[in-house]
């Protein structure tokens, strides 16, 4: 068998072959041109450039130019990506390589304002002079290196302070489908959340929902100490990945610098989607419902730059997941669900029946709520919960009367207290119940099991 192989070289002439090639000079950037436009893909020769690296594509008829991206390679051709409009470019077009681009301009100056994926301010007036410039795809955390999490963060939102507790540096999941009141709780958040900075980054939402969230759901207050990242759903996918990746980058910035920072990103599955897109447009095969396996390999590597950093600054991220047909399952809500530290489902159903935030507990943890509450809160949490899930489950009887008071102790318990239970869930979208607040609530609300019984 081993006569069928051929004869492998020595190791010496492999390293001096491999050193002869480390000192070939590479050859210098030069233009090249189009040859190919297809859909959103744009294929070049005739130059050199990294993954990720800049571009600038010459219109040929008045000389304006299109950002564009590198995306993959194939032989002696470059795959490029438009970050803006491609409307006008065409085979033949020059082709200009910009170095690698991915420096994001920083600074206490963004506060307030609006910018799109590029950093260009979209509110009227101009930027500052940035601070610095950090990575747009900046490397998570040394895990040697994140600091352990023990801190609670108070969101302003009772049901999520008292049976969810956030903690300062936790990446949570707020998964729903369309229209059942994610972004107002985002908005709620942003105003109320114990936090020095707020960096939202709306990727692939309506245009006219932007305006909307900035003028009635973040309000004045809440936006003078937010930096608002958006590229709406009419933007090329890769402006929606970049609106991404740039609010993270500037969320890393605040963090470094020893301050707590809150990330909303809505939303993840938009994200995703985008990044599919690009992937499927560079030749790279679906494997599930349509998504590429690179789109679960770049959504850990987005969420895992969120967390405590080592100099005492964090990130507490909210990631919203849409729910394709309200069905938790679909491929991205599960793929977060596996990276993130938590969830908080909001039901239609719940919401159909006038309750806000409509959260649905049975279906929400907070997995880091044990390391950073007392005994008492756990305790109560966990009695309120075994209330709440006895009523669900006995619903459909004592809405039709069959159940029959005394029949058992826990059910007649659970439909004595659901008015308040149901209460405490609800919560009007201008009211902030703080963190101590709630946890004193829930107490009273639920006593302990042995003062149930021996009432």
């Amino acid at each position: 068998m081993s006569a069928l192989l051929p004869e492998r070289a020595p190791w010496s002439e492999l390293l001096s072959g491999y050193v002869e090639r480390a000192q070939t000079p590479v050859p210098p950037l030069v233009e090249g041109e189009l040859v190919r436009v297809v859909g959103l893909t744009l294929e070049a020769v005739g130059f050199r450039a990294p993954l990720g690296g800049q571009c600038c594509i010459a219109r040929p008829y008045d000389e304006a130019t299109v950002d564009a991206e590198v995306v993959g390679a194939a032989d002696d051709r470059l795959f490029l990506m438009p970050v803006s409009g491609s409307q006008g470019l065409m085979a033949g077009s020059r082709v200009t390589p910009a170095g690698h681009g991915d420096g994001v301009p920083v600074g206490s100056g963004l506060l307030g304002r609006v910018i799109d994926a590029r950093g260009a301010s979209l509110d009227g007036s101009s930027l500052p002079e940035p601070e610095g410039h950090v990575g747009l795809r900046a490397e998570p955390l040394n895990p040697l290196g994140r600091p352990s999490i023990r801190e609670p963060l108070d969101v302003g939102v009772r049901a999520i302070n008292g049976l969810l507790t956030v903690a300062r540096g936790q990446r949570m999941g707020l998964f729903a489908g369309s229209g059942v009141g994610k972004s107002v709780l985002l908005g709620m958040m942003t105003r109320f959340t114990d936090a020095d900075v707020t960096v939202v980054a709306l990727v692939g939402e309506r245009g006219r929902e932007v305006n909307d969230f900035l003028e009635r759901t973040l309000g004045t207050a809440g936006r003078a100490r937010a930096v608002v990242v958006t590229a709406p759903a009419d933007q090329p996918p890769l402006a929606r990945v970049h609106c991404a990746l740039r609010a993270t980058a500037i969320a890393e910035f605040f963090r470094d610098r020893g301050q707590r920072v809150l990330l909303l990103m809505d939303s993840l599955t938009r994200y995703a989607q985008a990044e599919r897109e690009i992937a499927l447009a560079t030749g790279e095969p679906p494997a599930t419902k349509g998504y590429t396996p690179s789109v679960f390999a770049r959504l850990p590597q987005l969420v895992e730059r969120a967390g405590v950093g080592p100099e005492g600054g964090s990130i507490t991220a909210f990631y919203t997941v849409l729910t394709e047909g309200d069905d938790p399952q679909d491929p991205i809500a599960d793929g977060a669900r596996a990276i993130l530290d938590g969830q908080i489902i909001l039901s239609r159903e719940i919401a159909d029946r006038g309750r806000f935030p409509a959260i649905d507990l049975e279906g929400s943890v907070s997995r880091l709520m044990n390391d950073v509450v007392g005994a008492e809160q756990i305790e109560a949490a966990r009695r309120f919960r075994q209330l709440y899930s006895t009523y669900s489950q006995q619903r459909d009887l004592i809405n039709v009367g069959a159940y029959r008071r005394g029949s058992d102790a826990e059910v007649d318990a659970a439909i004595e207290r659901r008015p308040h239970l149901e209460a405490f869930l609800q919560q009007d979208l201008n009211e902030c119940v703080s963190l101590d607040a709630s946890a004193s609530a829930l107490q009273q609300l639920v006593p302990s099991q042995a003062g149930d019984k021996s009432a």
